[in-house]
């Protein structure tokens, strides 16, 4: 969001994304290890952060991320990963900037635990890059109880 922010409108973020390719800074929020062409649900994401700036007649914020978007897919045949619209799209339903990657996290903790749980219940490893090395089974406290 702060690369989206950046720009007062299409004009100048045409002309700070060049200059960015140009020196080769990194340009966030594209690629992606998995999806080589376009992460699908960006797609999604990128309609519902249309749907928002219009309803919110804010416009210009979308139309810069769509520049940002074009520039890279033609000059490095990069496309945005979901992180990218759901910048503007946290943007507009007054998410603030700094709780974007808590709220990412957020949605990933069930997917991450059910893989540990998985891997320990059969000692099958579910990620070979991910090695868990954190604490084992505890007791549970209650609240009243901690500490």
């Amino acid at each position: 969001m702060d690369l989206i922010a950046s720009y007062t409108d299409v004009e100048s973020a045409s002309k700070g994304i060049y200059e960015r390719l140009e020196h080769k800074q990194l340009i966030m929020g594209f690629g992606h290890r998995v999806y080589k062409v376009r992460d699908p649900r960006s797609d999604i994401i990128k309609h519902q952060s249309q749907l928002l700036s219009e309803r919110l007649n804010a416009q210009t914020i979308f139309k810069v991320s769509e520049c940002i978007d074009k520039i890279m897919a033609k000059e490095k045949k990069l496309f945005p990963n979901a992180d990218f619209y759901s910048a503007s799209a946290y943007h507009f339903c007054k998410v603030p900037t700094l709780f974007f990657t808590p709220l990412f996290v957020f949605s990933r903790i069930t997917g991450w635990v059910a893989h540990i749980i998985e891997q320990r219940e059969d000692n099958k490893l579910i990620r070979p890059t991910a090695e868990y090395t954190g604490p084992g089974e505890q007791p549970f406290v209650a609240m009243g109880e901690r500490v």
